[in-house]
């Protein structure tokens, strides 16, 4: 800094700064009067540079320290706290634009609680962190629009509420500046949409209370906020809300309320409304009787902000109030299973002894140096056990939890299978035991297992039965060779097996597995498809957002590429003819499908950015509207970049790009616009076209299908493989056969469960003509 130039000059003349208070003009232009100690300034001061930035005030040591005020050439200015040659404390900033700040600063840039009027009149009032909004903060344009929420990296991030200047408001989740995940659209009519949102569009299943009629009170679904006649929200306590009332507000409280809209019921993602014309056509009220009115509500469905289903059902509070977080749906679920004790305090403390057992297991083979696994690393004499008590011992730390022992299956084995699968133990261990803790989900199928989600969506973490456990340790030695003889296997990937037997003799296995829908897009369809029939669907009443469907669910064929499929169908030969040779049965393919808007609609669905004036909302809606009948475009396949690729990394990262016909079977990425540039892998990023079948998917007659064909990214993995054809199964088959079709029953010998299950995707993934 100048500083450095300063002790310079007053070394070369050492009678510069000798008396106590000194004026002098250097050689290069600058000037420095005021008080000093030995060579350097301390105390009150002047510095003048040639170019014009002049800084006066305090000095400490030679360095800028203190009080002082700073005008720079260019016109800005600072009046506030130095520190050691830095802007540090509380002060001032008005930039050359005239926008000013004020609030707290460190190491030069804003840091801390502060306030901004910018050279537009926006003003900005909340958190601050390495020069970008972060934290709490209120954001108010010019044009009368105000946000005030959660900021990340100087965009709207997490919990907010946006109230535009024509009386639109929504409550919900933000990512990147726009609307992302669950929320309430207000608007200034008094109609509600109850939904959620991704990248900003509409993206999901929600309720569109039309203007007048019953719908839930926003004052219970927000407890911290109230909303007056005008639909400006406010605090209970006091009149406005301004950054003081943001520090004290409990966001906990709000998620939680906000987490009761969007459940069971099939409210999902989606924002702003129709225009005059739909609204009149979908029944809004205007021509009807005010009874009536207040009865109608519209369960609608988008993908990627396009309207693709709509059905009229029936306004009601009460039946709103009967939406449930999915936390209580987990916990109806595991009521129903073998681990019926797992409930409140006992799942709290298990999911804990599993963390505190992982990162003990990861962090005690990690140091062993890498070697190839032997006949000894496998079976149940291939383990590792460790007592864990509540006050710790020698060789384990203090917890919060109960006392329990830990039992690590195979060590050896699965350290290799997470380095094969590219894992750094250092990331695997802070995914599952990190302080964001697990989630646990709902379970998809009959086994009643209790199924947990790493923070980051990386991994999923199932109990198992004891049978289960025996069937993957003897298969273990197979498994491992196929693994890594095929990197693009679709088989589920296991990175450890684990017991839990707490401290009344309760033993709780289980085993870490590669999340296959581990992605930034979201799946809109999860599918999970044997290739029987008898029993396979799932009641209209019992599905929601997440539901996992099965066979007879399944309405849709896909197309893809003809040499993505050949790589597809080679793959699912191999994985099928290993767990044939297994005796294995019961395995299943399970489908996640991200639907995409058609192809002309990107440039309307564009985000809009943070910081603008927020009214393309209604320019959006009313674009989208207008669009409905353009049919989709296929996917764009592009040559291979790998530098360019931002598919974040996962456990499904180990495949090998695939080659597609249609660019020269050259290996290829797949454009999205608007959101990424992804490598196409077997199961990961596939494109495909689905072609809806209307015969074997009728709708209720209240209800819209608005297309018949979708671009889609679709995601899969065989699961499910640890059910052995054994004695027990044997006897099923033979008893079920008495009743039903023996081949629509799912149990059956594995040779024959192989055959059908392979025919069966190929009608799911038929071959072009």
């Amino acid at each position: 800094m100048f500083l450095d130039h300063l002790e310079a000059k007053a070394e070369m003349d050492t009678s510069i700064l000798s008396p106590p208070e000194e004026r002098r003009e250097f050689s290069n232009g600058d000037f420095f009067s005021g008080e000093v100690k030995g060579l350097l300034p301390h105390g009150k001061g002047k510095y003048s540079w040639s170019d014009g930035t002049v800084y006066e005030g305090d000095w400490d040591q030679g360095k800028i320290s203190g009080k002082g005020k700073l005008i720079w050439s260019s016109g800005a200015k600072y009046e506030g706290d130095f520190s050691g040659g830095y802007l540090h404390g509380i002060g001032t900033m008005t930039s050359p634009d005239q926008s000013v700040y004020s609030g707290a600063w460190r190491m030069n840039v804003r840091h801390g609680l502060g306030r901004k009027e910018y050279c537009n009149s926006d003003l900005y009032d909340g958190s601050w962190r390495e020069g970008s909004q972060e934290g709490r903060g209120s954001y108010s344009w010019t044009n009368g629009n105000r946000y005030i929420g959660s900021w990340k990296k100087g965009k709207m991030g997490g919990r907010g509420v946006m109230r535009w200047g024509n009386g639109d408001l929504f409550d919900g989740f933000w990512l990147n500046g726009c609307r992302h995940g669950s929320g309430v659209y207000k608007f200034a009519d008094g109609s509600l949409y109850f939904g959620t949102w991704s990248r900003g569009v509409k993206d999901g299943k929600g309720i569109f209370y039309p203007a007048g009629s019953k719908h839930p009170s926003l004052k219970k679904w927000c407890r911290s906020l109230e909303y007056d006649d005008t639909g400006k929200f406010v605090l209970s306590r006091s009149s406005s809300i301004d950054v003081d009332d943001l520090r004290s507000l409990s966001l906990s409280t709000v998620n939680r309320s906000l987490s009761m809209r969007t459940s069971t019921s099939g409210m999902s993602d989606r924002p702003r409304e129709l225009t005059s014309k739909s609204a009149r056509t979908l029944g809004s009220g205007q021509s009807e009787g005010q009874d009536k009115k207040n009865r109608v509500a519209y369960e609608r469905e988008y993908m990627q902000g396009v309207l693709i289903r709509e059905s009229v059902t029936t306004s009601s509070v009460d039946r709103s109030l009967k939406i449930r977080p999915p936390s209580t749906l987990s916990k109806q679920v595991s009521a129903r299973t073998f681990l019926t004790f797992l409930t409140g305090e006992h799942n709290y403390h298990l999911m804990l002894n599993l963390q505190l057992g992982i990162r003990y297991t990861v962090g005690k083979i990690t140091p062993v140096p890498r070697r190839d696994v032997r006949g000894s690393d496998f079976g149940k004499k291939a383990r590792t056990v460790m007592f864990f008590p509540k006050d710790g011992s020698n060789f384990t730390p203090p917890h919060k939890s109960i006392d329990f022992s830990w039992k690590d299956y195979c060590p050896m084995v699965f350290r290799n299978l997470r380095e094969m699968f590219k894992l750094d133990a250092a990331e695997y261990m802070m995914s599952i035991c990190g302080d964001d803790g697990l989630t646990e989900i709902c379970s998809p199928g009959k086994s009643g297992s209790i199924f947990y989600l790493s923070h980051d969506d990386r991994f999923v973490i199932k109990t198992l039965k004891k049978s289960e456990l025996k069937v993957l340790l003897r298969m273990l030695p197979r498994y491992y060779k196929h693994v890594g003889d095929h990197e693009n296997t679709l088989i589920t990937k296991f990175f450890g097996v684990h017991r839990i037997t707490l401290k009344w003799g309760k033993k709780v296995r289980f085993v870490v597995m590669g999340n296959m829908f581990c992605t930034e897009l979201k799946i809109h369809r999860r599918y999970d498809l044997k290739g029987s029939s008898h029993g396979r669907f799932t009641e209209k009443s019992k599905i929601q957002e997440k539901t996992t469907l099965k066979d007879l669910d399944l309405a849709y064929e896909f197309h893809m590429d003809k040499l993505l499929r050949e790589a597809l169908f080679k793959q699912i030969y191999l994985d099928c003819a290993f767990l044939e040779s297994l005796q294995i049965i019961d395995y299943s393919l399970l489908l996640g499908l991200h639907f995409r808007a058609p192809g002309q609609l990107n440039d309307i669905l564009e985000p809009p950015n943070a910081m603008s004036d927020q009214e393309s909302v209604s320019s959006v809606d009313v674009g989208v509207t207008q669009e409905l009948s353009i049919p989709p475009k296929g996917l764009l396949l592009v040559t291979h970049e790998p530098n360019s690729v931002s598919t974040a990394p996962g456990p499904h990262i180990r495949g090998s790009t695939l080659r597609a016909f249609s660019v020269g079977e050259q290996e290829v990425d797949l454009i999205l616009p608007g959101t990424a540039r992804l490598r196409v892998q077997l199961g990961v990023n596939m494109p495909a076209q689905a072609h809806h079948k209307l015969d074997e998917d009728k709708e209720e007659s209240a209800t819209i299908e608005l297309f018949e064909v979708y671009d889609v990214v679709v995601y899969m993995g065989i699961i499910d493989i640890l059910q052995e054809y054994n004695t027990k199964k044997k006897v099923e088959h033979k008893c079920k056969s008495l009743q039903y079709d023996p081949m629509t029953i799912s149990v059956t010998e594995p040779t024959i469960y192989s055959k059908r299950f392979v025919n069966f995707l190929h009608k799911v993934f038929p071959e072009e003509m």
